[in-house]
């Protein structure tokens, strides 16, 4: 089944048609939320929120592993993860959703591999490109039917948080090659190739990053980007849904 991991201003699908619900407890403990099963355009998909439900969780408190495992136990066979970013570049303008292509992990002391056991094989998984390209691709031609703001291509930046970053950071994120900036890109994309998950992400822009404007970014904001953007993506979810594979 697809499944969509959804990000801050995506706690629940609303145009989702819940058949069940799965509580799971896995062996690196138990994920964000249970994991949701129900029906978009008559399709069967999971949807687990990663900030919990609500939402209460941090991005370095996000038990990454667990929601992973959780996913793959309830017949996950591939993932789209939706997040809330910031625009480094101008292919990242306010209020567009990104598909990026490339990530730079500049995370910290995360559980990011399912093989740190004694017990466990040695195991080094090709991440040369994070995202997976047959997906990506399916989530480029629902975009390009879609009326949304949106760019192919990009380099996110997983940062630490929670703080947001200041403009020299920024500044390096750019030098680095990072269009966008957020918070749960790593270890999660990193987690999905280990489970021979294929995995995508859909980002939106939901303010310039730091140094990247011209007045103090409010919170009020930012919930306006998200609330109205966020809308956009749950039916373009919808959409791909019904058409994919």
């Amino acid at each position: 089944m697809l499944a969509f991991i959804g990000g801050t201003g995506l706690t629940r699908m609303d145009n989702l048609r819940i058949v069940a619900t799965h509580p799971l407890d896995t062996r690196f403990g138990k994920p964000s939320a249970p994991v949701v099963e129900g029906e978009l355009h008559g399709r069967r998909v999971l949807f687990l929120a990663r900030h919990g439900d609500p939402h209460v969780l941090l991005p370095h408190q996000v038990n990454y592993r667990a929601n992973l495992a959780a996913l793959k136990e309830a017949g996950a066979s591939a993932i789209v993860a939706v997040n809330a970013v910031g625009g480094i570049t101008p292919d990242a303008p306010t209020g567009a959703l990104v598909l990026p292509d490339q990530m730079i992990d500049y995370t910290w002391g995360r559980d990011s591999t399912f093989f740190d056991s004694p017990d466990e094989p040695l195991v080094h998984v090709d991440f040369s490109w994070p995202f997976d390209g047959a997906l990506r691709t399916a989530l480029k031609n629902q975009l390009a039917t879609s009326e949304l703001a949106w760019n192919d291509g990009g380099c996110y930046g997983a940062t630490q948080g929670p703080r947001l970053e200041t403009a020299a950071e920024i500044a390096r994120l750019e030098r680095d090659g990072c269009d966008i900036v957020g918070m749960t890109g790593m270890p999660e994309a990193v987690l999905a190739r280990e489970l021979a998950l294929p995995y995508a992400m859909l980002s939106l822009v939901v303010n310039p990053a730091a140094g990247k404007s011209t007045h103090e970014i409010t919170m009020a904001e930012i919930e306006a980007v998200i609330h109205s953007g966020m809308a956009g993506v749950c039916t373009l979810l919808a959409d791909f849904a019904r058409d994919y594979g």
